[in-house]
């Protein structure tokens, strides 16, 4: 049993990156597809595709390489808010990551989206992870 869902998508993210893999599949949970579309339309992954071939379904996740030195767009994808500690910001106190080079994935009562997003909105919620 998986104590962190969340933690295993990025760390399946990552190991991915490190191996130099094209494509990662993910077992699917509604966070890990919001989380998905998210670094999708900030442009950290080249496309991504929902299956539904077991009961749980599975994310098929094309990562994104530059072409001159073949290197990961993602740099480094870390969890913040953890099942033992969660990190709570309210609207005024989000986080900006690399002074704005970087995204924070914030959990909202409005779903989920960017810290940029969500102070726009002006709603606070929990930290998930930074994205570089």
């Amino acid at each position: 049993m998986n104590t962190d869902p969340i933690a295993d998508y990025l760390t399946r993210v990552r190991n991915a990156i490190r191996a130099n893999h094209k494509v990662v599949s993910i077992p699917a949970s509604n966070l890990k597809k919001e989380i998905t579309k998210i670094l999708f339309d900030q442009g950290y992954i080249l496309s991504y595709k929902f299956e539904d071939d077991t009961a749980q379904g599975s994310i098929k996740i094309a990562l994104k390489y530059t072409k001159e030195y073949n290197e990961s767009v993602i740099t480094n994808i870390s969890r913040i808010s953890k099942p033992g500690l969660r990190k709570y910001s309210s609207s005024s106190d989000l986080p900006r990551v690399l002074n704005g080079l970087g995204i924070a994935i914030v959990s909202t009562s409005k779903g989920v989206m960017t810290a940029k997003q969500a102070k726009t909105e002006n709603v606070g919620g929990e930290v998930i992870c930074y994205v570089n």
